[in-house]
């Protein structure tokens, strides 16, 4: 082996070590943030937080553009908890949607799902 695919065959296992853990980011103990996907160039992310027995759900979707109206839905172990409307607004052209989600026993996938007038989707899910 020399020593260019030796670099690079350490430079790709390092990478496959890193990835999984910038994904799961925390901010403060027991906080989650996830990076979303969106079907075009807008961004989006979740964070979930524990706060009393509950998660706080906190799901941004960033466009670049203001004025515009997004229906959103956030699913809990796959049901359904909230359906909300966020429009973005300010120099950011973003929105926030709060939501106190009940805790079920063990962990909880949390999935939002935002779909613009237009038709861009943007995705977020993590687990707590």
């Amino acid at each position: 082996m020399n020593m260019r695919t030796l670099t690079i065959s350490l430079a790709t296992a390092l990478a496959a070590l890193v990835v999984p853990f910038a994904a799961t980011a925390t901010a403060k103990d027991g906080d989650v943030r996830i990076g979303g996907s969106c079907t075009g160039s807008t961004s989006a992310k979740i964070k979930l937080s524990p706060e009393d027995g509950r998660i706080e759900t906190e799901f941004e979707v960033d466009q670049n553009r203001g004025g515009v109206t997004w229906k959103i839905v956030l699913r809990r172990n796959g049901t359904v908890a909230a359906r909300a409307q966020g429009t973005t607004g300010g120099p950011s052209g973003s929105f926030e949607i709060r939501r106190l989600l009940d805790d079920g026993p063990g962990s909880d996938s949390i999935s939002a799902r935002a779909v613009s007038p237009t038709g861009e989707v943007c995705t977020a899910q993590a687990s707590i």
